[in-house]
């Protein structure tokens, strides 16, 4: 039976899920340089409407359609065939199936717009929004079958809260891929890339912040304790993260900075994800802290590798969504959430090793699958700029617009 607040809860919820790719838009846009803002930020806000599009006809049905074989939704719910304000009797009995399906198009939007920053200043916009297309269709949407739609992964006993493995793991070893597969920026490792508008940055902080609270809280799918418990640990563990980037790169570099901040933020936020709803805020503290340090080593890994992760999506979201299915696995309690696992501190470790797998079996298809995405579109269309649109830089030679006049 459908419950008005439960509805109003999950409809503001769709909302800030919204509203975080706007706010990805504004993060990433302050850290490249002023003649690539505009091509960083339509690259994230495009999304809103390609993928809307492929949610529509064909993302929904294949996510969250009636099981085949534990891999794929089948197509009964093509272009919202069946799609009613009636409710679900799978996925949320108390709102209309219709704002289930829009709630998690929002996060389908959001995931690829989050691959962009590993890429940032170097990819035609042409043959980027056809990557976008094919890897949601052979990576987004079956992952989110898998685990959340009534896959394999889920019916094996795999949990992600709000998008650990969905949203996190799958962007994160994309944008690796992706850096590998289309080289470094000009000038890596012989010139600095400064961010040209640290303020524009923390704009987008404070709404990724803000949108977050209903990522996490609105993954309870009802207004509810476990909604506030998610809410509540949202903010235990950016809050955390921050703090712990800022400590670690202050004694690491001597002095801490505004971006430093603002990527613990994003990385405790991160790292929390898929345990939200399944520990409390102790444990909240803990993945925070796990994860403000461990992302912080891993941005600092990247110069030891050698890869151009340009706005550290590989070291944020990558390891963010990594460490926090770990955690998840350490962490959970049934006492905080029936409907979840006791974790290995709660004397199942039977649980963390079903936690590895999920992150072994999403990583590895996801690898593979990018790599075959992005190798077939070279083939056709190059998806690295000429070196001199590159020089020039993509508002200008991309979109012919310039964000800031002389």
């Amino acid at each position: 039976m459908i419950q008005s607040g439960d509805t109003a809860f999950i409809l503001i919820c769709a909302a800030l899920v919204l509203l975080m790719t706007p706010g990805l838009a504004l993060f990433y846009g302050g850290m490249v340089r002023s003649k690539n803002v505009l091509g960083t930020i339509m690259q994230s806000i495009f999304m809103i409407s390609l993928i809307s599009l492929e949610w529509i006809y064909i993302g929904y049905s294949m996510s969250f359609g009636p099981d085949v074989a534990g891999l794929i939704g089948d197509m009964s719910y093509f272009a919202l065939s069946g799609v009613t304000a009636a409710p679900s009797a799978t996925y949320a009995t108390t709102i209309p199936q219709i704002l289930f399906m829009i709630y998690q198009c929002m996060f389908a939007v959001i995931t690829p717009a989050l691959i962009t920053g590993a890429f940032a200043e170097r990819v035609r916009f042409a043959p980027f929004c056809v990557f976008s297309i094919m890897w949601a269709v052979f990576v987004y949407n079956p992952v989110c079958h898998w685990v959340w739609g009534g896959g394999f992964l889920g019916a094996y006993g795999v949990l992600d809260f709000a998008g650990g493995l969905v949203v996190h793991v799958t962007c994160g070893i994309a944008a690796l891929v992706a850096c590998v597969a289309i080289g470094p920026r000009k000038g890596f490792g012989k010139r600095q890339f400064i961010p040209h508008n640290l303020p524009m940055t923390l704009t987008g902080t404070g709404l990724l912040w803000f949108g977050w609270f209903g990522f996490n809280g609105g993954s309870a799918l009802a207004a509810n304790g476990i909604a506030v418990t998610a809410f509540v640990a949202t903010h235990i563990a950016g809050m955390t993260g921050m703090a712990t980037w800022t400590l670690v790169e202050w004694y690491h570099s001597g002095k801490p900075t505004t971006l430093g901040a603002a990527s613990g933020a994003i990385a405790g936020l991160a790292t929390i994800t898929p345990a939200a709803g399944f520990v409390g805020p102790n444990a909240a503290v803990a993945i925070g802290f796990m994860g403000g340090l461990f992302c912080y080593l891993a941005v600092l890994a990247k110069n030891h590798f050698g890869y151009d992760d340009s706005l550290d999506v590989v070291g944020i979201h990558g390891v963010g969504g990594l460490v926090g299915t770990i955690g998840l696995g350490l962490f959970a309690s049934l006492a905080v959430n029936p409907g979840g696992a006791d974790g290995l501190f709660y004397g199942n470790p039977g649980f963390l090793g079903t936690q590895l797998i999920g992150i072994g079996v999403v990583g590895g298809y996801t690898l593979v699958t990018t790599w075959i995405i992005i190798k077939a579109i070279n083939a056709f269309s190059p998806l690295r700029m000429q070196d001199n649109d590159e020089e020039v830089g993509m508002d200008t030679s991309e979109h012919s617009e310039s964000a800031y006049q002389a």
